[in-house]
């Protein structure tokens, strides 16, 4: 309470809460509003019966449900970002703006992303425009209306993109992650409401199980999120003129899970892509073809895949966003520098091989640990048959991740309000 009170005194924080809650309110309204065409009843029916719209659903902060102005959400700019850090990895030059240019160099690395959001934001948009025309969901009204909509909903999701910007740069906390936050907190209600029309009271025990699983596994993640491996460091004195400076010992703090929510978004767009180019091709009036894409289809939407392969992913993504966001070399460098080394272990060379080997084990808690988080909803759908669990994983992840980050800014404005 102490915390609260102080929040709404300091003005700049106060201002910096409320123009999110601003921000929050322009994009629940913009996804209230539908495009031109759509069957509301044909809509509902197709929802209820495909967990991959309920995963893109999720994306688009809840958008997509009632076919709105910004139904694409965040993917398309999410999916940019994904192929921009692999460029780091492929290519030197990308690897080095992003990571030594400083913050001019990280500008210019997430203006490119921006601009790669347009073109993929085009081809997801036609996609699924024709996916719910050839379900007739969206009444057809020829090439033009089809060239009109595919205009709405690119600009809808620049325009999702333009709102996370402006919470990142005058508001707390990550923005893209904040939008996605809001969508999966608004359908909240009405996933509480269906859980409790559709079970009987033979199912209260099991009802009761899963809400202390829920409440544990949330613990589990913050302690996750929270866990740090401290690695000691010394400073060598130096003597000037009849000072002497140095000689203190502190420690540099390494997260068991670098990576934060990251790695769920990353798996979920790469699973979510393929089933989205071959729904596409389910379409096709060739019969052959036809027949392949919905085999595919009944493929990977079959839960036995699909758990494996979010699983595994998410693990990989864990490692390779660490790999990305933590470089033993640079930080090796930079201690080297400023006349620092961790005890026993020579400046160095050695020094970043033993900040990677530190990195890679406890890296391994982590992913393991968001890899079985992911999956564990998917294994008590089965096990127990709620439906209600379908993305209950993720949406946790995403959600105790975007609180803990968003209330640990809000604390270090705190703490700089009270240095000042």
């Amino acid at each position: 309470m102490e915390k609260l009170l102080l929040i709404f005194k300091d003005r700049e924080l106060r201002n910096k809460i409320l123009f999110v809650l601003g921000v929050l309110v322009v994009f629940r309204i913009a996804a209230s509003l539908p495009i031109p065409g759509v069957d509301p009843a044909r809509l509902k029916a197709l929802f209820e019966g495909s967990q991959f719209l309920g995963l893109l659903n999720l994306f688009s902060g809840g958008a997509l449900d009632n076919l709105s102005i910004i139904m694409l959400g965040v993917g398309p700019y999410i999916t940019a970002s994904i192929i921009m850090q692999l460029m780091t990895m492929i290519f030197p030059r990308m690897k080095e703006m992003y990571q030594e240019e400083g913050e001019a160099g990280r500008k210019k690395f997430n203006q490119y992303s921006r601009m790669l959001t347009v073109p993929l934001a085009l081809i997801q948009g036609f996609s699924l425009l024709i996916l719910l025309s050839n379900q007739g969901i969206i009444a057809n009204a020829g090439f033009t209306g089809m060239l009109v909509n595919l205009a709405i909903i690119t600009a809808g999701s620049v325009f999702l993109m333009w709102l996370g910007e402006l919470i990142s740069e005058y508001g707390i906390g990550n923005g893209i992650s904040i939008l996605i936050f809001a969508g999966i907190v608004a359908g909240v209600p009405i996933s509480i409401q269906q859980a409790f029309l559709s079970t009987s009271a033979s199912q209260l025990p099991l009802i009761l199980g899963l809400i202390v699983a829920g409440i544990a596994i949330i613990a589990g993640v913050v302690i996750i999120s929270e866990g740090e491996r401290p690695i000691p460091v010394s400073y060598a004195k130096r003597v000037r003129g009849m000072r002497v400076y140095g000689g203190v010992s502190t420690h540099l703090p390494l997260r068991v899970n670098q990576a934060g929510v990251i790695p769920i978004i990353f798996a979920l767009s790469i699973l979510l892509f393929p089933q989205m180019i071959v729904n596409f091709m389910a379409q096709s009036d060739n019969e052959i073809l036809r027949s392949i894409s919905t085999a595919i289809l009944s493929f990977l939407s079959s839960t036995v895949f699909y758990g494996a392969a979010y699983f595994i992913l998410v693990f990989l993504f864990t490692y390779f966003y660490t790999s990305v966001t933590f470089d033993p070399e640079q930080i090796s460098s930079n201690l080297q520098k400023q006349g620092a080394f961790v005890p026993g272990i020579r400046p160095g060379r050695p020094t970043a091989e033993y900040l990677s080997k530190i990195v890679t084990r406890i890296t391994l808690v982590g992913a393991l640990f968001l890899g079985v988080i992911a999956v564990l909803p998917i294994i008590m759908q089965a096990v127990t048959g709620f439906t209600a669990l379908a993305i209950g994983g993720t949406s946790l992840l995403i959600v105790v991740s975007v609180v803990l980050e968003t209330v640990k800014q809000i604390e270090a404005q705190l703490v700089m309000r009270e240095y000042e």
